[in-house]
């Protein structure tokens, strides 16, 4: 689900995701990116999630996981296009058309690279398949698992 694929310069959305500094507003700013539908976020959903952020530890061990220039996680994080192309089990591959943190263009370039693959691009959705379209992701995903 918004999956990348190597190579691919690291999209400002992303660079943001992972440059959060804790602060209502960013958090804020954060969902506005993740969400295609900025009306369904909900007046307290950056407070909730601000609040999980400042809880001991968390911001310390996030931002040290991808310190600035993040560039180089995003390559570490990418498999050779190779690797991608010898997958033999059946992939479901699930993105969101207005993703800006992931561009849906990795998706497709992974449905071409994995031979028993199948994609599903949710139109009016962010980077937040699974929460803008609930139910139908749960759907898709449970009939993919489910499938002989």
């Amino acid at each position: 689900m918004g999956a990348t694929v190597s190579p691919q310069r690291i999209s400002p959305g992303l660079d943001a995701v992972w440059g959060y500094r804790p602060s209502v507003e960013n958090m804020q700013a954060l969902l506005e990116l993740f969400a295609h539908d900025r009306d369904a976020l909900g007046p307290d959903l950056a407070m909730v999630r601000y609040r999980a952020s400042i809880r001991p530890g968390v911001q310390e061990a996030f931002s040290a996981m991808f310190p600035a220039p993040r560039q180089r996680h995003l390559d570490a994080l990418t498999q050779p296009i190779a690797a991608i192309e010898g997958i033999r089990h059946r992939a479901l591959i699930v993105h969101g058309r207005d993703d800006r943190v992931i561009p849906v263009e990795s998706s497709y370039a992974l449905h071409g690279l994995i031979p028993d693959s199948q994609l599903h691009v949710f139109g009016r959705c962010g980077h937040w398949t699974q929460i803008e379209h609930a139910e139908a992701f749960n759907r898709l995903v449970g009939d993919f698992l489910s499938a002989p």
